[in-house]
């Protein structure tokens, strides 16, 4: 399906803040284990063996970027890009609402198929190219009915969000993801991500002000 992103969405953002600005009392181990764990969160959903992992495309089209999705991308303002979100699902249950933008100049060669992803997963895809850099999370604790989450995903619960820009031969792009009140984490160690491993490149943190 495509469309315009319904306006209320745009109204708002989350309070986006660098994963290193929350304490532990804010961010406990056992929830920073998974949610700034930097691998492919494709893989993860598919190997947990909770059920049958499923992508559907919400909505997918031409806009202008929030305020700080362009600055994390280093684009003008009145610069129009594709911005494509989905749920990821397990046994046709959402459990992570995902928002990417793609800005013009990053959808040519081989990134030119990400126009046409339909239903496909694109970590899928992004993980593949060795090559890729990821640039350090920024994370979100939202209301579970924010302007952020389509109307029919809001819930009770506050939600963790996180979003991370990443870099394939200089071309950028940014994924955004929420994990819903029926995802279930991983069994996983606290992660060493990449920006520690010396595999994120400067050239892909966030712009100076």
């Amino acid at each position: 399906m495509t469309g315009t992103i319904h306006p209320q969405h745009a109204a708002t953002e989350p309070r986006w803040r660098p994963a290193p600005h929350f304490v532990n009392a804010d961010l406990p181990a056992a929830t920073r284990a998974w949610l700034l764990d930097d691998g492919s969160l494709t893989g993860r959903l598919i190997a947990s063996g909770t059920g049958r992992f499923s992508v559907n495309r919400l909505r997918q089209c031409w806009q202008t970027p929030r305020p700080s999705e362009q600055r994390l991308l280093g684009i003008p303002p009145r610069q129009r890009a594709l911005v494509r979100e989905v749920t990821l699902m397990i046994d046709a249950t959402p459990v992570v609402f995902a928002r990417s933008v793609f800005p013009a100049s990053s959808l040519t060669g081989e990134l030119r198929r990400l126009r046409q992803l339909r239903n496909r997963a694109l970590g899928a895809i992004l993980f593949r190219f060795t090559t890729m850099h990821r640039s350090p999370f920024e994370v979100a604790r939202m209301a579970g009915d924010c302007a952020y989450l389509p109307d029919f995903l809001h819930q009770p619960e506050p939600a963790w969000g996180r979003r991370s820009c990443f870099d394939i031969g200089g071309k950028r792009l940014l994924v955004s993801e929420v994990f819903l009140r029926h995802f279930r984490p991983w069994r996983a160690l606290l992660p060493v991500h990449r920006s520690q491993r010396g595999k994120v490149s400067a050239a892909i943190l966030r712009p100076k002000q």
